[in-house]
């Protein structure tokens, strides 16, 4: 990889851009979200869109940080083609944000933590490289993964452990339609409707 990095001559941007993108994984992690964060920039290296993951907050399945960056950097230069742009995200894509990068005909794609059940750039599947496909994007796998992956752990372990915590303690809040079912009989009606009998 060090090889690949000098002879691109980017090290040094691309140690800026997966900053970035981690300061967008941090916002991500302030909202509850997965926390993994991409920048797009363009040939100059220059950032035109940054973003978080987003789903749970826009109830949006598609709400993933790379999708949004896309989305975002083709507003931005008023194209769905974004030639010669650089994808930078702290975990390796899905097969749906693979998708949407190679429709957006990026140039490449520079990822940290390694995803060996959903990636799609190298880990489970190879899409960036797929000769059968009408574009290949470069790849970059693993740049500043141990940054990349520790804030992934620590969101799933933060996560088990909530998890834990509140089935030990659970209470049960009862509203809606669930309450008429749960509130004890009372002679003349049943659950909360005093309209029907309780013959």
């Amino acid at each position: 990889m060090a090889e690949l990095l000098e002879i691109a001559g980017m090290s040094e941007d691309l140690i800026y851009l997966m900053k970035e993108a981690l300061r967008e994984a941090e916002k991500g992690l302030a909202k509850g979200e997965v926390p993994v964060g991409a920048v797009l920039a363009d040939p100059r290296g220059i950032i035109v869109a940054r973003t978080h993951n987003l789903p749970i907050t826009l109830h949006d399945p598609t709400a993933h940080a790379e999708i949004l960056a896309l989305r975002r950097g083709g507003a931005y230069q008023e194209n769905y083609r974004l030639p010669g742009t650089t994808l930078v995200v702290t975990k390796e894509p899905c097969p749906m944000c693979m998708g949407a990068a190679i429709n957006a005909r990026i140039k490449r794609l520079v990822f940290g933590a390694f995803d060996p059940k959903t990636g799609a750039a190298v880990s489970r599947y190879n899409l960036a490289q797929d000769e059968k496909l009408n574009h290949q994007i470069e790849v970059v796998p693993g740049f500043m993964e141990e940054t990349c992956v520790k804030l992934l752990q620590d969101f799933f372990k933060t996560r088990r452990r909530q998890k834990r915590n509140t089935r030990r303690g659970t209470e049960v809040v009862v509203t809606g339609s669930t309450r008429n079912r749960l509130v004890p009989l009372r002679a003349g009606h049943v659950g909360s409707n005093p309209t029907l009998s309780a013959t």
